[in-house]
């Protein structure tokens, strides 16, 4: 509630345990329609569950991009001259 209360429509999902800090807050988020976005490349898991999960599992409901794509993705247009 506190994240729509601030007007965010989309969450960036990242972490070193990926099966449980990625994954587990995956799905809710998505029901409440927040866009998602995982990044990839600072994604970590002991496990390979978490490799194949972002092949196949976070595309279906996320964006899936790597650090330097989010940045890009995130920076302002530049401004037109009018």
């Amino acid at each position: 509630m506190i994240i729509r209360a601030n007007n965010i429509e989309t969450l960036v999902l990242f972490g070193i345990a990926a099966s449980g800090v990625v994954l587990s807050p995956y799905a809710k988020p998505h029901d409440a329609d927040y866009s998602l976005v995982v990044i990839k490349d600072c994604c970590a898991d002991p496990t390979r569950n978490s490799a194949a999960a972002l092949d196949t599992l976070f595309p279906k409901r996320a964006q899936v991009l790597t650090a330097s794509e989010s940045l890009d993705h995130a920076r302002p247009a530049p401004r037109r001259e009018l």
